[in-house]
């Protein structure tokens, strides 16, 4: 279990707020973040009230499915349950457990369904829990009236446009309400200021836009994380500078298509404008971003690239499939021939960068012709890794309902051939680096090894080298002894130095 010094060294705060005072006799205010700070206060006093009663704390566990986009929202939804009195558990055995869910794929749904009836038998031993869904997956009504009708011992129930109300869906749950439902079809606000409680006190997420405008048609995102909106630069700019006066060395820009910020604002501003911007702030090392369409990949992105001295060398360029039949039939608005032409200019210009990308096999009429093309591009660009994908029907998007959905057991085949191949074009590339010194990130000690400590290279590649955990946070040169196809062993440059020495 966390301390309050371990919350307090990893939660950050765009301002500082004493909950103390708030009045909280009258009614709440209607603008925010004022609204949400005031029942946070409001829990707090609760919360307070039922440790007592219990003689021990309330505790609270968040468990998320699904991409960096939920991890992040998760975090900011730990801070606000943090500062609502809260203690984080380590397990569901806790008072109040959330799942931030997905619904990218069918597995995502089940796996969720399957932990519930776990969490009712958990409930029945402890009368003070309070069970809450969130995320994409509440974003579907037919989940939602799943839930209605066959899981009525959920407490709260809310979707990814309005993460922000936790603690007034919580109040209205304290208030005597035995089922919260807040689920909003779509919005255009965006709350700023915030509490948020970060997993590593050295890095951080930041989101720069949400939702997206794409459509691929397997994809359900646009449906359940709404229209693109971008936040101001000048409050991204701010809390990246929070961030680092806090300790932040590096960060990760998220949204579904970071290529298209900026074109909903007041003031129109490019991805590479904004990039531009973030480089300047001082004590900041390390910037990366996901995820990139390669619809809109500029070429003035890539000068950006080339030129920062902060931008890690790793791109993440989602391909979806090789053919330019299939990509048509996806709605991804780029050919194969295009894709290659990208991936060939992105190689010229940044010679050291990682390339990365996402694979969907059988899409209901890929023939053995439109896999082979995926076969071809996977062969040429050569990335260092790739997130392989076999399709999943989901219901609402257009894909679910084209004819000639590929057998189950073809699918199967060709998605081994596809892993097999990726394996061991990414066993390759990976060891480029061997026997030359880099900048490591060390972000934690190593699990397998007493003694070693595991950090990440500018191009996203793992390393595990001997040393203290007073560095971890620190980024230190690591001279790269042995390629282990997926990672590197390696020894910081001193240590290095002195063993070559001997030799």
């Amino acid at each position: 279990m966390k301390t309050m010094e371990d919350v307090r060294r990893n939660t950050y705060f765009m301002t500082s707020i004493d909950y103390e005072t708030i009045d909280l006799s009258g009614l709440p205010p209607e603008t925010e973040p004022a609204r949400q700070q005031y029942f946070i206060a409001r829990c707090r006093q609760w919360v307070t009230e039922k440790s007592e009663e219990l003689g021990r704390p309330m505790t609270c566990f968040i468990s998320t499915f699904g991409c960096q986009m939920n991890a992040h929202d998760s975090e900011k939804l730990m801070g606000i349950l943090l500062e609502a009195g809260f203690t984080e558990g380590q397990s569901e055995e806790s008072d109040f457990v959330l799942y931030n869910t997905c619904t990218v794929r069918e597995n995502a749904n089940q796996r969720v369904y399957g932990r519930l009836g776990y969490l009712n038998s958990l409930k029945k031993k402890n009368p003070h829990m309070i069970i809450s869904l969130c995320g994409c997956m509440m974003q579907e009504p037919e989940v939602v009236e799943k839930l209605k009708k066959s899981y009525r011992f959920v407490d709260i129930i809310f979707g990814t446009h309005n993460i922000y109300k936790l603690a007034e869906l919580l109040s209205e749950r304290i208030d005597g309400r035995k089922m919260v439902i807040d689920i909003w079809k779509d919005t255009a606000k965006i709350v700023e200021d915030l509490p948020s409680e970060r997993k590593y006190p050295f890095k951080s997420g930041v989101n720069i836009m949400f939702g997206c405008n794409n459509f691929c048609s397997y994809c359900i995102v646009p449906y359940v994380r709404g229209r693109e909106r971008s936040r101001n630069p000048e409050d991204i700019i701010r809390e990246i500078e929070a961030l680092v006066a806090s300790g932040v060395v590096e960060i990760m820009l998220l949204g579904q298509n970071v290529n298209s910020y900026g074109k909903n604002l007041e003031k129109p501003i490019t991805f590479a404008e904004l990039l531009q911007q973030i480089e300047q702030i001082e004590g900041l090392e390390r910037i990366r971003f996901m995820t990139s369409h390669p619809k809109d990949l500029s070429d003035e992105l890539i000068e950006v690239m080339k030129h920062s001295r902060k931008i890690c060398r790793h791109l993440h360029l989602p391909l979806q499939s090789g053919s330019s039949r299939i990509l048509n039939l996806m709605n991804r608005k780029y050919t194969k021939e295009q894709y290659l032409t990208l991936a060939a200019k992105i190689k010229e210009a940044i010679p050291d960068i990682s390339l990365t990308t996402d694979i969907i096999v059988g899409f209901p009429g890929e023939t053995e012709e439109d896999f082979e093309e995926t076969m071809d591009v996977v062969q040429r660009v050569r990335y260092d890794s790739a997130f392989t994908f076999i399709y999943s029907k989901r219901t609402g998007t257009p894909a679910a309902s084209m004819e000639d959905q590929v057998p189950e057991d073809v699918v199967k085949e060709r998605f081994d051939r596809l892993l097999k191949e990726v394996q061991a074009i990414s066993a390759q590339v990976c060891g480029r680096e061997v026997h030359t010194v880099q900048e490591v990130l060390v972000e934690e000690p190593d699990d397998h090894e007493e003694g070693f400590l595991t950090g990440r290279l500018s191009n996203n590649t793992i390393v595990h080298f001997p040393g203290s955990r007073e560095l971890i946070g620190k980024i230190v040169k690591v001279y790269l002894e042995q390629s282990k196809g997926f990672y590197y062993m390696g020894r910081q440059l001193d240590a290095a130095r002195d063993s070559l020495k001997d030799k």
